[in-house]
Order: C-alpha cells, then structure tokens, then sequence
C-alpha cells in the first residue's frame, strides 16, 4: 500500500511539471482550423484571415479546411473526434452550437455541451430584414399589418430547414401572430433573388449582401435582428423600436467562436485563448471585420461556454415552434 502510494504521489508530482511543459511547447507543430461550410462564405471569409494571424502568433502553420455537409454537424463532428491536443481547432456558430442540437436532435453524431472545449466567441453579427420594394411596407408594423390584412400571401426565405435566417423568420411570426409562410432554399443567396424578383415577400439576411442590394434599390432593408442598433447600420431600426415587443427575447443573437475536441489541457486552452484573442483584436483583423458587418467579440473560454447554453435554452422554443425539419 505505501509503495502504491509513493507511486500515485511521484505520477502527480510528474504531471505537475509536465503541464508547464506543455504549454510551453505547444505548439511545435502546424494546427488545423476545420470550417464547417463551403469555402467562399462568410464563415470562410471570417476564418482566413485570423487563421493567418494566429499562425503568426503561434509561430507554426494554421491550416484551413473546409468540411461541409449536413447543416455544418459533419464538420463539427470532425473536430469532436480529433485528438484533445490543441492541434484541432473549429469554428462554431449559433447554428452549430445553439440551433442544431433541437434541429437534429439526437440524430446529432456530438454533443455540443460535453464534447467540445469552447476557446473563445470571436464575433458578433446581426441580419437585417429585407422586403420586396414594390410592396407598401417600410416598418416590421406595416409588415405585420400586411400580413395579417393578405392571409396566406405573406412569404419568407431562408438558407434552409433550421438556418437562422429561417428561424428569425420564424421568431417574428412568434411575436407578431401574424400569417407568414416559409419558403426554404439552398442558400440564401437564391432566396435573395426571390425577395427581389418579387416572388416571396422577405427574408432575413446578413448586410455583407442586402445592404448592396438595398443601395441598388433591389431590396428595401426594414429592420434589423438585434437588440440595439448597429454601429455599422445605425440608420436601420431595432424590430422594438419598429412597435413589436418581444422578438430580441426569443433569440436574436448570432455570433461566430472557437471550439477544439472536449479534454485540451489546461495550459494549451489558455494559450489557444490568449492567441486567438490577441489575434482577433489586432487592428487588420478589426479593420477587415467592419468592413463587413462583424463585430470582435472575444471572451474567455467560460464565458464562451455560457453563451452556448443560454443560447441554446433560447433557440429551443423556436425551432420546436416552427416544426423544422432536416433538409
């Protein structure tokens, strides 16, 4: 018994020094930044140009891959899976993290509480809702009027079954009790075109592509998703300040984070935290960022993890009430 003791003493004493190691070594190999979307996105657009940053903090490559497939989970499920070492890292979304846990269930190959090791959030971003111009509705209450005045006419898009922009939509039928229908499409850059063409009435969208469209007097931009207005957009008005209540509660917020597999160290967390904040912040990345409508929004890795599961208690309602289903 005192020879096991002595034993389990000299194997603590050993990983007391071996942590500093770590993290002091970490890391002396190339990461891998997996993205799981398309390349060409927002999401890749985001992802680039910090992974470049970090490479040159950390001093080793930040390799980016992108892994679509299946609302994001294929790609989310690789970076689960990967070895707890540091050298995986992803990017998270409220679509990933928030929405898609009720979207799939336990369909779901992750779990996105206990499977993960939240970095950091790395931005927030806001949609903007977007009606045809040739319709008479300026404000989200003339929206609502409309809608409840031509039953069965108002429409909306969205990128797809449990998107957010679907589920923005959704949101403000929730609030509103107004009739509208959804129209799902493969992106939202399709539903954009509709909007325009005037073949639906609306859409929720991301201002790096409707306010273009809103200058060229395609779109008219009404509204826009979060609680206070946007720095980058302060002529849009919130949904509360155009007379519906209710609507920033039920779930509104969208951001992008990073996340690596459950179980890094501790010393590699932090590293990974410090890097990627500093990163995040540096004026090229800040600079780039406004340019199309995020807003840095770092944090540590416990905070980060609150936002998921606050967010998640939010979105949970919404994709239950719209009856979602997996494209």
């Amino acid at each position: 018994m005192r020879i096991a003791r002595l034993a389990a003493i000299a194997s603590l004493a050993m990983m007391s020094f071996a942590t500093p190691a770590l993290a002091q070594d970490f890391p002396n190999k190339p990461l891998r930044w997996i993205v799981p979307f398309p390349p060409g996105g927002p999401t890749d657009s985001f992802s680039r140009p910090v992974a470049q940053k970090l490479s040159e903090i950390l001093g080793q490559p930040v390799v980016v891959e992108n892994v679509p497939g299946a609302g994001a989970s294929i790609g989310m499920d690789r970076v689960a899976k990967s070895a707890p070492d540091g050298y995986t890292i992803g990017l998270a979304t409220t679509g990933t993290h928030s929405i898609n846990p009720h979207l799939y269930g336990k369909r779901l190959p992750h779990d996105t509480s206990r499977d993960f090791t939240p970095l950091t959030l790395a931005v927030r971003y806001v949609n903007v809702l977007v009606v045809n111009p040739k319709l008479p509705i300026n404000t989200v209450g003339e929206l609502v009027a409309y809608a409840k005045a031509n039953p069965g006419k108002v429409t909306f898009g969205s990128a797809g079954n449990g998107s957010s922009n679907h589920l923005s939509g959704e949101a403000l039928k929730m609030v509103s009790g107004a009739p509208m229908q959804h129209v799902p499409y493969r992106g939202s850059a399709p539903a954009l075109a509709d909007v325009i063409a005037g073949n639906i009435t609306f859409m929720w969208d991301i201002p790096i592509t409707a306010i273009p469209a809103a200058n060229a007097g395609r779109v008219r931009v009404i509204a826009i998703s979060s609680e206070k207005r946007s720095p980058y957009y302060p002529s849009v008005p919130t949904v509360a300040e155009s007379g519906l209540n209710g609507f920033t509660e039920v779930g509104s917020d969208l951001w992008f984070g990073i996340v690596g597999p459950a179980g890094i160290p501790k010393p590699v967390v932090q590293k990974l935290n410090e890097s990627l904040v500093r990163a995040i912040r540096s004026p090229e990345i800040r600079e780039r960022m406004s340019a199309v409508g995020f807003e840095p929004l770092t944090s540590t890795p416990e905070e980060f993890a609150r936002a998921i599961r606050t967010d998640r208690d939010r979105w949970g309602p919404i994709v239950k009430g719209s009856g979602a289903i997996v494209d």
